[in-house]
């Protein structure tokens, strides 16, 4: 019996993607509900090829223009809209599994929604346990729920360490250390004093994959991968002490785990996030993603290195948020989104990404976060502040 599907964020680059391992397994799976923010006409195209019960679209206007489509075509999809319906989306009766891709904060509710509803989660939105972190993995032990990362890092450590039980939670018995590759973005040997005034274009240009524009911000300035650093503490309930983050520009080990015994184990694949989506569709069992195999008689050199702080200080920045805990994860987060959409709309350059994330955290006292009602508080603060932060520096 083929297992029901909702996709949070399907006109993204990962909702996409897990669309193309579905159609290469009609037969395991069906598309019950799809979301998307803006986009009716990529949106309009998934319908027309999944005939899903429910689309939901952030943005009512859009709403409206799909409905329209819809009904041109005498597609019998459900229409609805707001933020209210896409958590609604994550309820929604009959769904199996929730995959959990829209980028950033606003990704947080409709992903608990799911995690309430005991389904499994397919985590591609680390935002949302950046923000909530402990809150966020309590809530998957209290209801049930089966939470497997989508984030080729993650999910390469999580294919490298021994399984416990039959939600994927990992045994550490043995570990040494995490190490947690990330390719250094497009500005890895780029001159120190060039990278102030990179472009937006010039940012999104990631050598290795195809991503959203901010995902790619973010790994062209490392936070991507600080972030990841954070999400890996919850997700594996290890320290950052426990994490070495390795800088391998190929793109071909995703990450590994060093044990006691001077074993390593990677996980390794093309740049390809069709690979970790159909291992978190399929798990424990395997599926054809639609991926070349690696081919390792045609294989470059694999290089390794340490970050470097002074070019990558968002990922500084980020373990400092780590180490501090309480609400610093929360509202670093918060911090780069609005940065990463104030460069993206050329309001600031590159180099000053780091510089209102910093001062924003500064300007905070971080406080123990109870419940996720002060998580969105704190969210909303942090941003009123790197937005104050940014309308200083460009009038100054």
């Amino acid at each position: 019996m083929a297992e029901n599907i909702c996709i949070l964020g399907s006109t993204g680059s990962i909702g996409c993607s897990t669309l193309q391992v579905i159609e290469n397994n009609r037969d395991r799976f069906s598309v019950t509900v799809l979301t998307a923010n803006k986009n009716y006409q990529k949106l309009f195209e998934q319908c027309q090829k999944f005939e899903p019960e429910l689309a939901v679209m952030a943005c009512p206007e859009a709403a409206e223009k799909l409905s329209g489509l819809l009904s041109s075509k005498n597609l019998q999809t459900t229409v609805t809209s707001g933020v209210e319906a896409i958590i609604g989306a994550a309820e929604y009766e009959n769904i199996d599994i929730l995959v959990a891709s829209i980028v950033g904060a606003a990704g947080l509710l409709p992903t608990m929604a799911g995690v309430r509803k005991g389904l499994r989660i397919l985590l591609a939105n680390k935002e949302a346990l950046v923000m909530s972190g402990e809150l966020f993995t309590s809530a998957v032990r209290k209801h049930g729920a089966t939470l497997l990362p989508v984030d080729s890092e993650h999910n390469a450590i999580f294919q490298s360490l021994p399984i416990a039980d039959s939600n994927g939670k990992p045994d550490l018995n043995g570990v040494n250390q995490i190490l947690l590759t990330g390719s250094g973005g497009p500005f890895l040997n780029e001159p120190l004093e060039s990278l102030q005034d990179k472009s937006p274009d010039q940012a999104c240009a990631h050598p290795n994959w195809d991503m959203g524009r901010k995902i790619s911000v973010d790994s062209a300035t490392m936070m991507n991968k600080g972030l990841e650093l954070i999400e890996a503490c919850f997700l594996f309930n290890v320290t950052i002490d426990q994490i070495t983050v390795v800088v391998h520009p190929q793109s071909i080990i995703h990450s590994m785990v060093s044990y006691l015994d001077g074993s390593v184990i990677a996980q390794l694949g093309n740049p390809d996030m069709k690979t970790p989506i159909a291992h978190c569709l399929a798990w424990p069992e395997r599926i054809d993603a639609g991926v070349k195999p690696l081919d390792f008689f045609n294989l470059a050199a694999l290089e390794f290195q340490p970050p470097e702080f002074e070019r990558f200080p968002c990922l500084e920045l980020a373990i400092a948020a780590i180490k501090e805990g309480k609400s610093a994860p929360c509202v670093l987060n918060a911090a780069n989104e609005v940065a990463v959409e104030a460069f993206l709309n050329q309001q600031i350059n590159f180099g000053q990404i780091a510089k209102v994330i910093q001062q924003t955290m500064q300007q905070t006292q971080f406080e123990t976060l109870n419940n996720f009602e002060q998580v969105i508080a704190t969210d909303q603060l942090a941003r009123e502040k790197a937005l104050a932060t940014i309308k200083r520096m460009t009038t100054a």
